[in-house]
């Protein structure tokens, strides 16, 4: 893959545009393992990288993997793997890890059907819990779904300044549709881009503490290498980054651990509606489920059935509240999703309103018909 001229229309897969995209946001260090149907984000990225100057490895495990970005983002650098469901599993005790320890990074997650080896080809959408509560514990994590080629390209940069400016793992929780789907993709100036670098100490090192409470709940970073030197621990620990047992200082950390997310929930929260305003029926849907949607709506629409959608962008912080509000003047909800109901669970406990699931586990996509048909079996 040649180094892209941004102002030009391409065609490109998602998982290459996650790749481009990465580059874009500054991330310079890549480890992973190959898995479908994630590994061409590892293969174009072991060419790109070193024209970056940046540093690509293969690792030996998703274990391994995970623990190297963690590695290189406490020297300062961008870091960021891919992977699929059984590799995503491995990965979960050291997300808990970054989790605790404050360490930006980025997953890239496509989704297979499972669990277990599964469906190694073929989508899914049965990830969602898994990247909310794969790792055990309280703790905090964002996680974004983009719909199209685009949204990859602008949301795997979101991904990375989230991470960047909350220090927290982000996950990009993809699937294979939108993984291998080729489509147009018109990048956006680099005026229009949006990059965000994590906040540093202006501390000396014999001062620095390394979680150190401010008033935006976020501690200053400090490099390994440029002269500091403390300890990093998956222990509970008090700001100087050693483990403590002390009650109070625990409870200070789980709760600031948590809160910079919920803090900042309408920040990272992001959606996307259409045709609302005058909606009786609301179809909640998220990556390839909200293109089978837009299609299903407009011929529904066509029909004269008010219905409208209700697209979700960043599924943890759920949004929860936004929701609620649309609920209001909605009759009847429909979820469709390559699971049996994870985020319909979600919305249940959003709307309080009846909430009607189109399912498929069989590795196919919901098509518009299902959905369009759905939706003309509630509106009668």
């Amino acid at each position: 893959m040649q180094k892209i001229n941004r102002q030009d229309a391409k065609l490109m897969t998602g998982n290459e545009a996650c790749a481009e995209a990465a580059i874009v946001a500054g991330m310079r260090f890549f480890a992973g393992y190959p898995i479908t149907p994630s590994s061409e984000i590892a293969e174009v990225l072991s060419r790109r990288l070193p024209q970056e100057k940046g540093v690509f490895i293969q690792m030996e495990d998703e274990l391994a993997s995970m623990a190297a970005i963690i590695a290189a983002s406490l020297t300062g650098v961008k870091s960021m793997t891919a992977t699929s469901g059984p590799g995503f599993s491995l990965m979960q005790e050291n997300i808990g890890y970054a989790s605790m320890a404050e360490v930006p990074c980025v997953i890239v997650s496509v989704q297979r059907g499972g669990p277990s080896t599964g469906l190694p080809t073929l989508p899914s959408q049965a990830d969602v819990m898994q990247s909310r509560w794969g790792t055990h514990g309280d703790h905090p994590i964002i996680v974004v779904t983009p719909s199209t080629v685009r949204e990859t390209f602008d949301w795997t940069i979101k991904a990375f300044n989230f991470a960047e400016r909350f220090r927290v793992p982000v996950v990009v929780l993809l699937d294979e549709i939108i993984a291998h789907i080729t489509e147009k993709i018109i990048f956006p100036k680099e005026e229009e881009i949006k990059i965000i670098e994590r906040k540093r100490t202006k501390e000396t090192p014999e001062t620095y503490l390394p979680y150190k409470y401010t008033d935006s709940d976020i501690p200053l970073f400090a490099d390994f290498g440029s002269g500091y030197r403390y300890n990093v621990t998956g222990l509970s620990h008090d700001e100087t980054g050693f483990p403590t047992n002390d009650p109070k200082k625990i409870d200070n950390l789980y709760r600031r651990l948590n809160q910079k997310i919920e803090r900042y929930k309408n920040e990272i929260i992001e959606f996307k509606t259409e045709f609302l305003e005058d909606a009786e029926i609301c179809v909640v849907a998220y990556g390839s489920s909200a293109r089978s949607t837009y299609r299903a709506i407009r011929q529904t629409r066509e029909a004269g059935i008010k219905v409208g959608i209700f697209q979700i962008f960043t599924i943890w912080p759920f949004p929860y509240e936004e929701l609620a509000k649309v609920s209001h003047h909605i009759k009847k909800f429909i979820v469709p999703e390559m699971n049996l109901g994870q985020i319909a669970h979600e919305v249940s406990c959003a709307t309080r309103c009846d909430v009607i699931k189109v399912n498929r586990v069989d590795g196919g996509l919901i098509t518009p018909d299902e959905i369009l048909e759905r939706i003309k079996h509630v509106s009668v």
